[in-house]
């Protein structure tokens, strides 16, 4: 039997699914030496999910430059804290390159955080945003991207955390990861989906509207 993709998934209904996150190894990268490192092993990969975290900012007017760098296979990802070695040279090699894609969510917006924090040319990006409609969806979160094609929850609890913090807590890590992760299995599941057909497609009704009477005084 197909499964069922909606052109925007329900809210109430996403709230009743199980959980999900990244299963995979974890590794915060600190320096130049460990990005190297990192940075060989991606670009062997055949695609990479990215994602990025800033410190969140509770006062008018107040903003910060990204924290973090998120950059996940299906099974490793690896934590590019920004805040300790910015661009170096490694880092800008895997955001400069055109081999490998690189798959993120809304990337417009990281994309203006990470050449605050240096300048790059941009490789190969690919915006998820740009691909969901191709089958149909209009939803462009990514909690909503992966409820409706997998079935799941992406938890978002640690989004407003201290992304600068000394030490990222095991929390912040998973949740950094998942998000990278899911950019990888929402981009593969998709193309697999519009060269199967194996789905079928269901347009959510538009809530109801109350009749609101304008009272002129």
């Amino acid at each position: 039997m197909s499964r069922i993709i909606y052109n925007k998934y329900d809210k109430v209904q996403m709230n009743t699914l199980p959980p999900v996150a990244f299963e995979g190894n974890i590794y915060v990268i600190l320096n130049e030496l460990e990005a190297k490192k990192a940075v060989d092993f991606l670009l062997t990969q055949p695609v990479l999910g990215v994602d990025t975290e800033t410190r969140p900012s509770f006062k008018k007017g107040e903003t910060h430059p990204v924290s973090l760098l998120q950059v996940s296979t299906e099974s490793v990802c690896f934590l590019f804290r920004l805040n300790r070695m910015g661009i170096s040279s490694s880092v800008k090699r895997l955001l400069e390159n055109t081999q490998v894609p690189m798959i993120g969510l809304s990337w417009h917006d990281d994309l203006l955080s990470l050449h605050r924090r240096g300048d790059f040319t941009p490789g190969l990006f690919i915006d998820l945003q740009d691909v969901v409609g191709r089958i149909g969806i209009e939803d462009l979160s990514l909690q909503k991207l992966y409820a409706n094609i997998f079935g799941k929850k992406m938890s978002k609890r640690q989004r407003l955390s201290n992304w600068d913090a000394d030490v990222l807590n095991p929390k912040q890590q998973l949740y950094a990861a998942t998000d990278a992760w899911a950019c990888v299995m929402l981009y593969k599941e998709i193309l697999a989906l519009e060269v199967s057909g194996d789905y079928e497609f269901v347009r959510s009704p538009e809530p109801a509207v109350e009749n609101d009477v304008e009272t002129k005084k």
